[in-house]
C-alpha cells in the first residue's frame, strides 16, 4: 500500500480533477441506475434502449470498483444501439482485469461478432483460453498470433501469456512449447521479451534454453552478453556474470545506452564501484554524471566522489544549471554545507533552479539555521512570482523539516496552511494522509485520501493507497478490494498495485490466489514489503522454510520496514 513511504512512494498526484458537469452526470447515472451500486443483477428490470444511461451506469460501476457490473452495463449499452464494437471492446478490457471468466467469454463473443479480428482481440482470446484451462487452443491461438507479420504481434502474445493464466508454471510450459515449435519470430527484441518472461516465471531451465537460442541466432549482438550475465546472476553464478560483462565493456565507449545497461548489470551484482567506473567511460553528459554520483554516494566512496566533484568543478564556469545543481547535491552529501549553499544559490534557472531553491532551506536547516530555513520557505510560499508547483512544494518541504525537528504541531500546521491555499491539492492531501497513517490515525488518513478522490476520482495512487490502508489497518476488506480493483483496471501491471491486490486477497482468506498475485508482484519488484507479504502468506499456508527465506530477503532489503516488523510479530518468526 502507498502508506509505508519506502515502498509506496508514488509521484505526486496531479491537479486535474473531474469537472462539476461530469460529476453531475455521474450522480445522474447513480440516481437513474441505482442497481449499479450493488444489486446482484444490475441489468434486471431495465430496458435496453438507453445506451447513454447504460454507458454512464458502467462508468459509475467502475468508480465503485464493481468490475463485473461494469462489463454487463457496457454490453447492455452495446446492445442498445444494435451492436457497438468500441463498447464491446471496453467490456473485454474491464473483464480482463476482473475474475469472472464466463463474463469475459461473453464479452469476447460480442466483440468478435461486431469487429474484424485484431491483435488486441486475439490476445484477449488467448488470455481467456488460458484462464479457462484450454491450454492447447491457447497455444494454437498464440502460435497464430506470432505468425502475424505485424511487428507488434509478439508483444500481444507476451501480454496474453503474462496476464492470461493464474498459474505461472502452466504459462511457462506453454512458452516452452512455443520455443520448441519455432513459433518465436526471428526478432532479437522478441526473444529478449520472452526470455524476460521466462525469468519472471522462475523457470531457470527455460530461461537458459532461450538464452542459448539467442546466442545461436544473434552471435554478434552485444546485448546477448547482458542476457547471459543476467541469467548467470539469477543462478547465483556471479563470476560467470562478470565474465560475460567484461567481454562487452569496451562497447560502453561507443554506445551510451549500452553503457547504462552494463552498469545496471554490475549494480544488480552489487558491485556499485565497478558500475560507476563503467559510467565514467566515454563522453560524459548530465545523465552519466548524475548516475555516477548516485552510485558513488551509495558506495560511500569519498575519494571517488572528490574526483567527480573536481571534474564537475572544471566545467562549472559555464552557467549549466544541471551541473551546478549536481555540484550542490554532491557538496551537501560530502558534508560541505557552505559549498552546497553557494552552488545552489548559483543555479541560474530552469527546473534545476526550482529544485535548488527547495534545497537551500534544507542546507540552512542542517547548518542549524532553522529559523532562516523556515523564513526562506515562507518567502517561497508567498511569492506570487514563482510557479504554483514550487510554492506547493515549499509547504511539503516545511512539513518534512518540521517532522525532522520533532515538531508534530508544526508539521500539521504546514499542511493546514498549504491546504488553505490549495484546498484540493493532491500532493498535500496525500502527504498529510501518510502523516496520519504514521501516527496511527487511520480515520483521518482515510478522510484525506477520500477528499483527494473527490477531486480526482481516477487517481490511481490514491485508490491504491486507500485500498491498501483499509485492507492492512481495518477489517473493511470488500471495500478495499473495490478500490484496488479500480486501480488495477488503470494499471494492471503496476507491481505496487498487484501487491496490494494480493494482500487484500490474503485478508479475505483467499490464500492460494493471494500467493499467486504476491509472487507476481515479487517477480516485478524486489521490495522488502512485498517479500514480507509473500513470507506471511507462505507461513500461514504452512510453507515455513520458504517463508523464512522470504523474511530473510525482506530483512536484507530493509530491516526497519514496518510491514516486515508487523509480519514477524504476527508469525513469531525471529531472524
Amino acid at each position: 500500500m502507498p502508506v509505508p513511504p519506502v515502498k509506496h512512494r508514488f509521484p505526486a498526484p496531479g491537479r486535474g480533477a473531474m469537472g462539476g458537469a461530469l460529476r453531475a452526470l455521474a450522480l445522474a447515472a447513480a440516481l437513474a441506475f441505482p442497481l449499479a451500486a450493488g444489486a446482484d443483477d444490475p441489468l434486471q428490470g431495465h430496458t435496453s434502449g438507453d445506451a447513454v444511461g447504460a454507458t454512464m451506469a458502467a462508468e459509475f460501476s467502475l468508480r465503485a470498483g464493481k468490475l463485473n457490473e461494469a462489463v454487463r452495463w457496457y454490453l447492455r449499452a452495446s446492445d442498445a444501439v444494435g451492436g457497438d464494437a468500441a463498447l464491446a471492446e471496453r467490456a473485454v478490457q474491464v473483464a480482463l482485469v476482473g475474475t469472472d471468466d464466463a463474463l469475459l467469454g461473453q464479452a469476447l463473443d460480442q466483440w468478435r461478432a461486431l469487429a474484424p479480428p485484431s491483435l488486441a482481440m486475439r490476445s484477449a482470446q488467448a488470455t481467456w483460453l488460458l484462464r479457462t484451462g484450454r491450454d492447447r487452443r491457447a497455444r494454437r491461438e498464440l502460435e497464430a498470433l506470432l505468425r502475424d507479420p505485424d511487428p507488434r504481434a509478439w508483444g500481444h502474445a507476451i501480454a496474453a501469456l503474462h496476464g492470461g493464466t493464474r498459474d505461472q508454471e502452466a504459462s511457462a510450459r506453454i512458452l516452452g512449447r512455443l520455443v520448441e515449435s519455432g513459433a518465436i519470430p526471428d526478432d532479437f527484441r522478441a526473444w529478449l521479451g520472452f526470455g524476460g518472461l521466462a525469468q519472471r516465471f522462475g523457470d531457470e531451465a527455460l530461461t537458459a534454453r532461450i538464452v542459448d537460442e539467442v546466442v545461436e541466432r544473434f552471435p554478434d549482438e552485444p546485448r546477448v552478453a547482458l542476457l547471459r550475465a543476467a541469467q548467470a546472476r539469477e543462478r547465483g553464478e556471479d563470476a560467470l556474470a562478470r565474465q560475460a560483462l567484461e567481454r562487452v565493456e569496451e562497447q560502453a565507449l561507443v554506445s551510451p545506452e549500452l553503457r547504462m545497461a552494463i552498469a545496471a548489470e554490475y549494480e544488480q551484482l552489487g558491485d556499485l564501484a565497478h558500475a560507476a567506473r563503467v559510467m565514467a567511460m566515454g563522453p560524459q553528459d548530465e545523465r552519466s554524471y548524475a548516475m555516477r554520483a548516485s552510485l558513488l554516494v551509495r558506495t560511500e566512496d569519498t575519494p571517488a566522489l572528490e574526483v567527480l566533484y573536481w571534474e564537475l568543478e572544471q566545467r562549472a564556469d559555464a552557467p549549466n544549471p544541471a551541473w551546478r545543481l549536481l555540484l550542490g547535491q554532491l557538496a551537501e552529501y560530502m558534508e560541505r554545507p557552505a559549498d552546497a549553499l553557494e552552488w545552489y544559490r548559483s543555479v541560474p534557472g530552469g527546473q534545476q533552479r526550482a529544485i535548488a531553491r527547495l534545497r537551500i532551506p534544507k542546507v540552512l536547516f542542517d547548518l542549524g539555521h532553522r529559523e532562516e530555513a523556515f523564513a526562506e520557505l515562507r518567502a517561497l510560499q508567498t511569492d506570487a512570482g514563482v510557479e504554483e508547483e514550487l510554492r506547493r512544494d515549499a509547504y511539503l518541504m516545511e512539513a518534512e523539516l518540521r517532522r525532522e525537528a520533532g515538531d508534530a504541531d508544526g508539521e500539521l500546521d504546514a499542511y493546514a496552511r498549504g491546504l488553505a491555499a490549495w484546498p484540493d491539492e493532491g500532493a498535500l492531501l496525500y502527504a498529510r494522509a501518510l502523516m496520519w497513517e504514521r501516527r496511527d490515525d487511520i480515520e483521518r488518513a482515510e478522510a484525506d485520501l477520500r477528499r483527494l478522490l473527490v477531486a480526482e476520482p481516477e487517481n490511481v495512487h490514491a485508490l491504491n493507497a486507500l485500498g491498501y490502508t483499509l485492507a492492512d489497518r481495518t477489517g473493511r476488506y470488500e471495500e478495499a478490494l473495490e478500490l484496488i480493483d479500480r486501480a488495477r483496471l488503470a494499471e494492471p501491471d503496476n507491481a505496487h498495485i498487484i501487491d496490494s491486490y494480493g494482500w487484500v486477497l490474503y485478508r479475505l482468506g483467499r490464500l492460494d490466489e493471494a500467493l499467486v498475485e504476491l509472487r507476481r508482484a515479487w517477480s516485478l519488484l524486489k521490495d522488502a514489503e512485498v517479500a514480507a507479504h509473500v513470507a506471511e502468506v507462505l507461513w500461514v499456508l504452512g510453507e515455513k522454510e520458504e517463508a523464512r527465506e522470504f523474511f530473510q530477503r525482506a530483512h536484507e532489503l530493509d530491516p526497519e520496514n514496518r510491514s516486515l516488523r508487523r509480519s514477524l510479530e504476527m508469525t513469531g518468526v525471529e531472524l
